[in-house]
């Protein structure tokens, strides 16, 4: 039986990507301004209990939202039955401690019952360090290569509907291969972490979001402060967005955004695979 979730459970990377998709989806329909969405997008990254992402959500329309946070319920009191039942769990704990205690002073040998002669971890065992170098720092050349490449590792493409890429983790959006209408949401930090699933919203586009000049949006994306009038120590909140253009003249074509928030407004850069912008939104505007 699932765990039941309450405004005090504590969120998981996925909660908060889940989160900042819809305030995503809200911005572009209206509902929110620029500086409402950074402000909240700030608030999601940070926020530790589900309770508080719903809070950001509450007040918006979201039955078209790309993704759906899960239903809260009301903590309960323990019934005195299930406290009753942990009383007799700790009894239990303790005879199994006494037992050990009394079994170690009638056949003991060592200085404690917890104490072994010989500890069998301490064994030599021939197994060699694995160290792990996954990509942690994706904002950069690097660091965007690698996240593609562990991309083909774990799904034997970089096809998708959506990427969104932050300075240390990135959340991906797949179809269901067992579920036409459902899709899945993953998140990485440093892996690809198991997926969870969400209805399909609209009629997202299946596309290689591997296929950009990642050298001139990388670019773009370190001038970005200085293109949007922002001054790079204000900057709370930046990433990248990589999905569909929706071109009718061109179903491959990717739009990949780079997105700065700030306590002084938000702006973003609306850029063409090949790193040409189409678009600069200035925080006043």
């Amino acid at each position: 039986m699932a765990a039941r979730q309450t405004t005090g459970t504590r969120a998981k990377d996925s909660d908060r990507n889940d989160t900042c998709q819809i305030l995503d989806s809200a911005l572009s329909e209206g509902q929110l301004s620029m500086a409402e969405h950074g402000e909240r997008v700030k608030a999601a990254t940070t926020a530790t209990t589900l309770g508080e992402l719903q809070a950001l959500i509450s007040d918006l329309q979201i039955d078209n939202a790309p993704v759906k946070l899960p239903t809260l319920k009301t903590p309960r009191r323990l019934p005195a039955l299930r406290a009753g039942w942990g009383l007799r769990v700790a009894m239990a704990a303790v005879l199994v401690i006494l037992g050990i205690a009394i079994g170690w002073g009638l056949y003991g040998n060592t200085p404690s019952p917890l104490n072994f002669t010989s500890d069998p971890g301490a064994k030599p065992d021939g197994v060699a360090p694995v160290v792990l170098t996954a990509p942690r720092e994706l904002h950069s050349l690097g660091g965007l290569t690698g996240l593609f490449e562990q991309m083909r590792q774990r799904f034997g493409d970089t096809d998708g509907y959506r990427l969104v890429v932050y300075p240390d983790y990135a959340s991906l959006t797949r179809p269901d291969p067992t579920e036409d209408r459902r899709e899945l949401n993953y998140s990485y930090r440093g892996g690809w972490d198991d997926p969870t699933t969400s209805s399909k919203s609209g009629d997202p586009v299946l596309i290689d979001l591997a296929k950009f000049d990642m050298k001139a949006v990388v670019g773009v994306l370190r001038g970005a402060p200085e293109t949007l009038n922002m001054k790079p120590a204000d900057i709370t909140n930046t990433y990248l967005s990589v999905d569909s253009a929706g071109d009718p003249t061109d179903p491959n074509a990717l739009s990949i955004d780079v997105y700065l928030s700030s306590d002084y407004g938000s702006g973003y850069i609306e850029l063409a695979a090949d790193g040409s912008v189409k678009q600069v939104r200035y925080p006043d505007s």
